[in-house]
């Protein structure tokens, strides 16, 4: 999940994130897809942006009527699950090969955020209130907005310098961010997971089969700690190569 934050890194990122995988191709020369895919590529993006724009938009509206910062998930619920769910199209784009980007990694990052958003917001429904799900939510929204407008103008071949640098800047902040939030939301479940047995088996059972969603959760927050400074200095990594990049493209023109 902490791959997905800032997809922030889909990568992430992600997490941000996606952005190492996914743009890492950008950078270098490779055949594109066909007229067709290129078209429908443009299409989701085009609409995937629009999407997050929505929930953008959806928050500074509640937050206006509210007065308050607090509770601010309940007024984009809805288009947040539907977007994000959206996002496992990236899984087959990649399986079919019109996005030149591994699909064991896009699995994994596209699904630790709806995992996050299904089996923990939306099944936990005391931590929906948490300011920590603000938190997430807010640096997914300005990394998705950022990313899907990335992606339309370069299959557009026709890139702005500031997208391109908000894309590999903002993650410095964005994913932090993202993956507080994620792990101070997990956190926030799992007393309320413990005193349901949520999606817990306990024996004995004809399957012979146990499983432990509260101790479950507890390894994913443990799996953050060596996932996230690997993604993250990447991505620092990747933003010096490409930004460099383009600074010594400039100064040639």
């Amino acid at each position: 999940m902490a791959a997905a934050a800032t997809a922030s890194a889909k990568g992430n990122g992600g997490g941000g994130g996606r952005a190492g995988a996914a743009e890492a191709g950008s950078a270098r020369k490779r055949k594109g897809p066909g007229p067709l895919a290129t078209a429908y590529l443009v299409i989701y993006n085009v609409v995937m942006t629009a999407g997050w724009l929505v929930i953008a938009v959806g928050l500074v509206r509640a937050y206006l009527a509210k007065g308050s910062y607090h509770s601010l998930y309940y007024s984009i619920e809805k288009p947040l699950k539907f977007f994000q769910t959206g996002a496992l199209l990236e899984v087959l784009h990649c399986a079919i090969g019109i996005v030149p980007s591994s699909v064991v990694l896009t699995s994994f990052q596209v699904m630790s955020r709806v995992f996050l958003i299904w089996a923990v917001t939306h099944s936990v429904k005391e931590v929906q209130s948490e300011d920590s799900v603000l938190l997430f939510v807010i640096a997914w929204t300005v990394t998705e907005i950022i990313r899907y407008s990335f992606y339309t103008f370069s299959l557009l071949n026709h890139l702005p310098y500031l997208i391109k640098w908000a894309r590999y800047t903002l993650f410095i902040v964005l994913y932090p961010m993202g993956v507080s939030g994620e792990l101070l939301t997990i956190y926030a479940a799992l007393p309320f997971v413990r005193q349901a047995g949520l999606y817990s088996i306990s024996l004995p059972n004809k399957y012979n089969f146990s499983f432990d969603y509260y101790a479950f959760l507890i390894l994913i927050m443990i799996s953050y700690i060596p996932i996230f400074p690997q993604l993250y200095f990447h991505m620092i990594h990747q933003r010096r190569k490409i930004l460099s990049h383009i600074e010594e493209h400039k100064k040639f023109e």
